[in-house]
Formats: structure tokens, sequence, C-alpha cells
């Protein structure tokens, strides 16, 4: 008899377990969706950041921008290369230029989506 109800609960365990199991993954699925830095999410989507113009290069179409973080992409203050797919953009600015921009991951690429001349 003793050796019955040891098995008895056997089935109840092994059952606690895997609902423990199946529900600690559904609840670990959300947590990790956005892997973009904090400040990256609570960031609008129309946020725009401070820079300056260091260089233009129309023909490759490509801006080098000086400037301060960008909360959308979690990046901090740099001076780089910006790949623009408009260059009518590039017509917008000079170098030496106080700048309001917005920057986008696109593809392997960081690209300026916007530009206008800080006031």
């Amino acid at each position: 008899m003793k050796i019955i109800n040891r098995f008895a609960f056997a089935p109840a365990i092994l059952l606690s377990q895997l609902t423990f199991a199946v529900s600690w993954a559904s609840d670990d699925q959300g947590k990790h969706a956005d892997k973009k830095p904090a400040a990256a999410r609570t960031a609008g989507a129309t946020d725009m950041s401070d820079g300056e113009v260091c260089k233009i290069d129309k023909d490759a179409k490509k801006i080098t921008l000086k400037h301060g973080e960008l909360k959308n992409l979690g990046m901090s203050a740099i001076t780089m290369v910006f790949q623009v797919k408009n260059t009518a953009l590039l017509d917008k600015v000079k170098a030496g230029d106080k700048v309001k921009f917005k920057a986008e991951k696109v593809g392997n690429a960081f690209a300026v989506t916007e530009i206008e001349v800080a006031k």
C-alpha cells in the first residue's frame, strides 16, 4: 500500500512542475522582445537630435555629423558619417550648420531621414 501511495502522487507532482515551467516560460516571452535600451524605448518617434554638420558628400549620399545623444538608437554623442536616401535633405544644410535631425537604422547602416537647420 505504501508503494501505491508514493506513485499516486507522482502524476500530480509532475503536472504541477510542468504547469510551473510553462507559466514561467510564457512570462519570460515578452521581457526580451524589445532589446533597445530603456531610453530608446521611451523616446518618441518624432524626437529630433542636435548636431552640427561637419561635411557633406552629395555624390556618395552621405553627411558627417557631430551629434549629441541619439535616444531612438541608444547611441551616445560622437561624430559619424550617415547615409542619406533622399539627397534633397543635403540641399537644406551646409558645413558648420547647427541642425536638428532624425536618424534611423536602415539595414546595417545608419541613415538621416529628417534634417533642418536649428533655430
